[in-house]
């Protein structure tokens, strides 16, 4: 059954439709202004970019990484204080990503995001996917013992030896 939207659930779906939207033409200077404090988590890989320069430095490293990063909204309800996004995230890795050189593969990943507010002030997006997913289409076609190291710079980490490795 749907219930009809109240004024404020309007202008918060409005203000996140606008954001997404914002992001996919690539035009930060708005995005950013949806935010009184721009404020994103990043719960895989416990990232969180607070701050103007951080939130814009988060967008340029990944649409570096992603030039053509774009998204397919499935589903968008209200929650008491938030709007929650279900979507597709798409793109093709044309650049490096934290370590991962550009592979040129594309990927799909189902994730959710939650756009967390204060009265219609959004405070928060806080985003929920699963890495594996997204590792599995960028690294087809990677050598087997390539991957291994890849993966270890993603996490910030130096791959191990082989010799160093025990099952």
């Amino acid at each position: 059954m749907n219930t009809p939207l109240t004024e404020l659930q309007a202008r918060r779906e409005r203000l996140v439709l606008d954001h997404f939207a914002d992001e996919t033409r690539q035009d930060f200077d708005a995005v950013l202004g949806t935010f009184p404090h721009p404020h994103y988590e990043l719960i895989p890989s416990g990232e969180v970019h607070d701050g103007i320069a951080d939130v814009r430095q988060y967008y340029t490293d990944t649409r570096r990484a992603f030039p053509d990063q774009r998204h397919e909204i499935i589903q968008l309800r209200h929650a008491d204080d938030s709007v929650i996004v279900e979507f597709w995230l798409l793109g093709t890795h044309r650049g490096p990503l934290k370590g991962l050189p550009p592979t040129g593969n594309s990927f799909r990943c189902r994730m959710n995001a939650f756009f967390i507010f204060e009265g219609d002030r959004l405070v928060c997006e806080r985003v929920y996917f699963d890495t594996l997913t997204m590792l599995r289409q960028l690294l087809v076609g990677v050598p087997a013992g390539m991957v291994g190291g890849l993966v270890a710079g993603l996490l910030g980490q130096t791959a191990p030896r082989p010799e160093a490795i025990t099952t």
